[in-house]
């Protein structure tokens, strides 16, 4: 009897041990998604149409942060990118839009633009970029460092600030797409050519097979009675069809402008998939004990989010359409990587706002708001209390003064910046609420502050006085119809947060939480250390 206790013991040990030794003591690969403008209502609006093995995989088998909100503003792509891989926010990575007036040249910049480098892929200039304006390290530097640059790290989006920023410093390759060639590109920051493999994909001009097909629903129209009407006079004509209806095709399309639309369609997230799922075999990600990283942004969902709105059949079907690709870009790294063995994280850089007209069906405030008005209104301003135009720029929300004018006309720069952010108060209804740069020095950016604006506001880049819109108002005019984002309220702020695989247990958690979280909990899970600029905290409990 003792023998068999014995025995079984000895077989439990055993059993344990070759259970510990077959555990792997870190992921092969991680892998970073970026869904551009995705809602987080959208995992529970459009689940009834999603498979089993897309989105709902992830939410069921990962870990799902169902109240995961943006802690800073303005909330677009450059920042949300940077602010998800760097766990910090403008403040301190410096990104405070996608561009912004630069104070010393007077001129505006675009967040990752650098004309000391050329395009890798195509005869124009839109590769000449790099990471210059990043001031913290990401997540993937980090993991570059404590490999000593053994584990890769490969970037690819559609557009080339959604490839950059997620890449870092140091990547081994960033690659986005070029709408004039239809080529997938790089910068000569990163290399000086192409690697075979980018370009034989390349050399298959997939934008082409793209453009030859329509854009057809994925199910009978019945099936997306939530955003019914299919037809409505606030969505944009994209396809030149006189009628915002399905199906959708490019025939009526200029031949020279068919690539740039490419991107607003579901064949960009196509493309994308396939570009990544290339760079996941021919990179050999994932293939030794070392740790890589693929950062995958999906940036069509941004550009259909525009032009159709958040209550549309075109964007529920776009991420019908998605869900498949995530359902297959999971089988594909089970197949390559091995169930287990990675970590995979879904989360977005923004949400949206919904369309004003679509508000006023519902009997909501809402507005366009043509920000040449403000501007025009407190040039006017200026020059009456001032005697001369004291601004230097309105933009993003900002103004921007002219320090050498008030100087010279012997003003308290404090109180003419309090001037203008009381003007603006007392002027213009829709306008929530204004603070200076005064106010804002007196604080530093937190994780825990509440003062969105003072996270999203960076001493070195940012204006003097800064304005906020009423909820439903945004930027731009009826005439474009355009929705946007970039405001402080939930529908732009809170978006999806999943991770799933490696260490990842199952769970739905409504604890709120950031997307500056996200680097903290992968650096906390690869145990190296977390960006230079790190605000946020580890989300994952987890025993070694």
């Amino acid at each position: 009897m003792n023998r068999i206790i014995l025995l079984l013991i000895f077989t439990l040990i055993s059993n344990f041990l070759l259970t510990a030794q077959n555990k792997k003591a870190f992921p092969k690969l991680v892998v970073g998604i970026v869904v551009d403008q995705m809602r987080f209502d959208y995992l529970y609006r459009f689940n009834p149409l999603y498979g089993e093995n897309g989105f709902k995989k992830l939410m069921k088998d990962g870990s799902n942060f169902t109240f995961a909100h943006f802690n800073y503003i303005p909330t677009y792509t450059g920042p949300g990118h940077a602010s998800i891989y760097t766990g910090t926010t403008p403040y301190y990575h410096g990104i405070i839009s996608n561009s912004w007036f630069d104070k010393k040249t007077k001129k505006t910049i675009y967040c990752t633009s650098d004309k000391n480098y050329k395009t890798i892929g195509a005869d124009n200039d839109n590769g000449e970029m790099s990471p210059k304006q990043l001031l913290s390290t990401t997540i993937t530097d980090q993991l570059k460092m404590a490999t000593n640059n053994k584990g890769k790290v490969i970037s690819v989006s559609i557009k080339d600030r959604a490839a950059i920023l997620p890449g870092g410093h140091r990547p081994d390759g960033a690659y986005w797409y070029d709408s004039k060639s239809g080529n997938f590109i790089t910068s000569s920051f990163y290399m000086n050519d192409l690697p075979n493999w980018v370009k034989e994909f390349n050399s298959k001009k997939l934008p082409d097979k793209y453009m030859s097909t329509q854009w057809d629903l994925s199910y009978p129209l019945e099936k997306y009675w939530l955003n019914f009407p299919d037809e409505r006079n606030f969505e944009e004509d994209l396809f030149l069809e006189k009628r915002t209806s399905f199906p959708h095709t490019f025939k009526f399309i200029p031949e020279k402008e068919k690539k740039e639309l490419l991107k607003s369609t579901p064949y960009g997230n196509e493309l994308l998939y396939n570009l990544a799922v290339s760079a996941l075999t021919n990179e050999n990600l994932g293939k030794d004990e070392i740790t890589d990283f693929l950062a995958i942004s999906f940036s069509s969902t941004d550009y259909i989010g525009h032009n159709y709105g958040p209550n549309s059949v075109e964007i529920e079907d776009t991420y019908v359409k998605l869900d498949l690709l995530v359902a297959k870009l999971i089988n594909e790294l089970n197949k390559n990587i091995g169930e287990g063995n990675y970590i995979l994280f879904l989360t977005a850089d923004h949400g949206v706002a919904e369309n004003p007209e679509y508000l006023w069906e519902h009997n909501i405030k809402g507005n366009w708001i043509n920000f040449k008005m403000i501007s025009d209104s407190l040039y006017e301003y200026s020059e009456k209390n001032y005697g001369a135009n004291v601004i230097e720029k309105v933009s993003n929300k900002q103004i921007f003064l002219k320090y050498d004018l008030i100087k010279s006309l012997k003003l308290d720069l404090s109180n003419v910046r309090k001037s203008f952010s009381e003007y603006l108060i007392n002027a213009f209804p829709f306008i929530a609420q204004t603070t200076t740069r005064d106010n804002l020095t007196q604080f530093v950016a937190s994780r825990s502050s509440s003062n969105l604006i003072l996270n999203g506001f960076s001493p070195l880049r940012s204006g003097d006085v800064v304005l906020e819109l009423q909820p439903g108002y945004i930027p731009g005019s009826s005439k474009d119809r355009y929705v946007t984002h970039g405001s402080s309220y939930p529908y732009d702020t809170h978006v999806p947060l999943l991770f799933y695989g490696w260490n990842i247990p199952s769970q739905t958690i409504n604890t709120p939480v950031y997307t500056i979280d996200i680097a903290a909990t992968i650096s906390d899970l690869l145990q190296i250390t977390e960006p230079s600029g790190n605000m946020g905290i580890p989300l994952i409990s987890h025993i070694k």
